[in-house]
């Protein structure tokens, strides 16, 4: 196991955000859909029992200019608490635009929640760790 993730962590539920920015991304990379929904067996391996999927972003653009729900969910769950962590397919695209991504970054740090993607697991607390 990671030593990032502690037994406070593990007590939490994971979250996985899925998102692709087009309908034609949606349509015609299925590789990058089924590399994402594998995420959660990823967490479920790590040791998290409760693991949410949130797809409800599936082709809309991150630009700010459309209304995300999925990303909305997912920084609301975050806020409560009770996230030990978030799984995505690369951290540094996770939120699609920067001052979303800094936003969620700030919460995961304030509530303990890890973002984890097949890089790495990240502890927001460590301003080193998304450069490591």
């Amino acid at each position: 196991m990671n030593p990032k993730i502690t037994p406070e962590h593990l007590k939490r539920d994971a979250i996985v955000y899925v998102r692709q920015s087009t309908m034609g991304q949606v349509l015609e990379h299925t590789e990058s859909q089924r590399r994402q929904y594998a995420l959660v067996e990823s967490a479920r391996s790590m040791g998290f029992a409760g693991v949410t999927t949130i797809d409800d972003d599936l082709g809309r653009s991150g630009s700010g200019l459309v209304d995300r729900p999925g990303f909305q969910r997912l920084v609301a769950s975050v806020c409560t608490g009770s996230v030990g962590a978030v799984f995505c397919i690369e951290a540094s695209r996770l939120a699609r635009n920067g001052r979303d991504w800094h936003h969620l970054i700030d919460l995961c740090a304030l509530v303990g929640t890890l973002v984890v993607d097949p890089d790495g697991v990240y502890e927001p607390r460590l301003t080193c760790s998304f450069l490591s």
